[in-house]
């Protein structure tokens, strides 16, 4: 823990402000949240708040599931990737994504690679992010319904999801409130913290006190239906605050688990390393890399960073923590996921009855944190709800983003909005593309998490290769030092397009019903995935005009 600490901070310290450096930074600039100000998607937000937006989105449960699945390789890769990867590979993308969007009057990835690479690239990036939304809201609905599933399978209650769910539907109403407040009444940010806090606490002593039991089918449907809403409503009515009253809720928890951790001590029961091959789970390489994805580095992050969190940033010089100092905190909670799940001896998951990676992870901070007197049952319940209510937040932020790569898929900026075609006006309405894109994820997301994460895995990393060939190339064509992001770039080419063509061999050798759809999804990720690749990679090793005569 201690050298994870130590590790990620000089990363930030040292490589983090490298890249200010050589990038360069204006703090005298306008930002999109101003000058693109529409009270919908631009809206300029404290530093604060668009760091708990960018962290509460990109958080969710993808660094507690990820490392915990690959930790049948043994602690030591999975510690190493965590760290390497989430400085070198993770913290780059994320802050380059979120300055080339500034740099871009808050543009997405996808109109970046209109301006640099070309239309085409541009609509079958749009389409990439589009189908991998679609795989992101179907995990991650199928994971935050199973936290609130109020029922076991006989029938009996389980209060603390019961709880959980509480809790998280509580958080949505004073999301609301807390929107209002920081628009309209203009407290000072330390006032609007206590407040913040004050409805943390009241949120989560309700839910402990007045669990409710809902089945999980019927949970699906109740989420789908508040994505639906948290999708198109102005930024500052539910997205802003919510993240910013949930990353009170994760910070309390990382700094709370970090304290268990160094007083309880917990022994490794788990092997440094196993082997290179586990049977059921595949080869370490390219298995490991796809399957700690938020953890290390994840494309959703760059979605997250030029798609909403670049069109609220007051000022250039808080993108460096906002997207790299976030990134390296969720790498941090990434490290304590992986000692959670090495602290249990052998069956003792099995015995305790968790059968999640979420329960996985509440259950051994839980341990760490009786340790110091707290009781388990509470300590339990309220990780339970941290983890769910992050995993609602990434849900809130990815099917926005989903949305609105929708809409840009059929946007034509030679065309204005008045001489739009009937079906063109259709697809580009916000409530049409939500609808299409989630009731499409609601098909998904039956078939299991478990089935589909390893292929939001790898659709995920690939993703994070594209955005980074994005930047790359915006790098080279403003004349700016880019050669940090090329190593990331082609190791994690490699690692997607060999999990995907693996991934699409098994779906193949087991045509169920479930397996075709997601066929479908890889065939077509893979597709358009390499395309875009090819696209990209052209442009970035095509001679500049001027190159060689810059003195001139």
């Amino acid at each position: 823990m201690l050298i994870s600490i130590a590790v990620l901070g000089a990363g930030y310290l040292l490589y983090g402000r490298w890249l200010v450096k050589t990038w360069g930074i204006d703090p005298k600039a306008k930002t999109p949240a101003y000058e693109m100000r529409d009270g919908v998607d631009y809206e300029p937000a404290d530093t604060a708040v668009v760091f708990g937006h960018q962290f509460a989105s990109i958080a969710g449960a993808g660094p507690i599931n990820g490392p915990i699945q690959a930790a049948v390789f043994g602690w030591v890769p999975v510690l190493l990737w965590i760290l390497l990867g989430g400085i070198f590979f993770g913290a780059v993308q994320d802050f380059s994504a979120m300055y080339v969007s500034v740099k871009n009057k808050g543009r997405t990835i996808g109109y970046v690679i209109e301006e640099y690479i070309g239309k085409t690239g541009k609509k079958l990036f749009l389409l990439f992010c589009w189908l991998f939304c679609i795989l992101v809201v179907a995990a991650f609905t199928d994971l935050v319904a199973d936290t609130f599933t109020g029922f076991t399978a006989d029938g009996a209650r389980i209060t603390a999801n019961g709880s959980v769910a509480t809790t998280s539907m509580l958080f949505i109403l004073e999301a609301v409130g807390l929107g209002c407040l920081l628009r309209f009444s203009r407290l000072n940010k330390w006032i609007n913290t206590l407040i913040a806090i004050a409805l943390l606490v009241i949120g989560v002593s309700v839910g402990l006190a007045f669990p409710v039991f809902i089945p999980g089918s019927t949970w699906h449907f109740i989420i789908f239906v508040y994505i639906m809403i948290a999708s198109v409503v102005p930024v500052w009515a539910l997205l802003q605050p919510r993240d910013y009253l949930n990353s009170y809720l994760l910070i309390f928890m990382i700094l709370a688990s970090i304290a268990g951790i160094l007083v309880s001590n917990p022994s490794f029961n788990l092997p440094a390393f196993t082997s290179f091959t586990v049977e059921g789970t595949g080869n370490l390489f390219p298995i490991l890399f796809v399957t700690i994805a938020c953890g290390a580095v994840s494309g959703f992050h760059a979605l997250v960073s030029s798609g909403t969190a670049s069109k609220q940033i007051k000022n250039e010089k808080h993108m460096l923590p906002v997207s790299f100092g976030a990134m390296l905190l969720e790498c941090m909670l990434a490290v304590i996921a992986l000692i959670a799940v090495a602290s249990f001896v052998g069956g003792e998951i099995e015995a305790a009855g968790y059968t999640t990676p979420i329960q996985i992870f509440a259950g051994g901070v839980a341990n760490f944190l009786t340790k110091i007197g707290l009781p388990y049952s509470v300590i339990f319940t309220l990780i339970n709800l941290a983890v769910s209510a992050f995993a609602l937040t990434s849900l809130d932020s990815v099917a926005r983003v989903g949305r609105l790569s929708f809409q840009e898929l059929f946007l034509d900026a030679s065309i204005e909005d008045d001489s739009m075609e009937p079906w063109r006006r259709t697809l580009t309405n916000k409530y049409f593309a939500t609808a299409i894109t989630l009731v499409l994820s609601y098909a998904l997301s039956r078939i299991g998490y478990k089935n589909i994460w390893p292929l939001f895995g790898s659709a995920n990393q690939l993703l994070s290769a594209l955005s980074l060939i994005a930047c790359a190339v915006y790098m080279k064509k403003s004349r700016r030092k880019g050669w940090m992001l090329w190593i990331p770039m082609v190791i994690m080419l490699c690692v997607t397009f060999t999990a995907l063509i693996q991934k699409i061999i098994s779906l193949i050798a087991a045509p169920t019903a479930g397996n075709l759809l997601q066929l479908t999804f890889a065939v077509a990720l893979f597709i358009l995935g390499l395309i875009v690749a090819v696209l990209g990679i052209r442009s970035l090793t095509e001679r500049q005009k001027g190159e060689y005569y810059e003195s001139t």
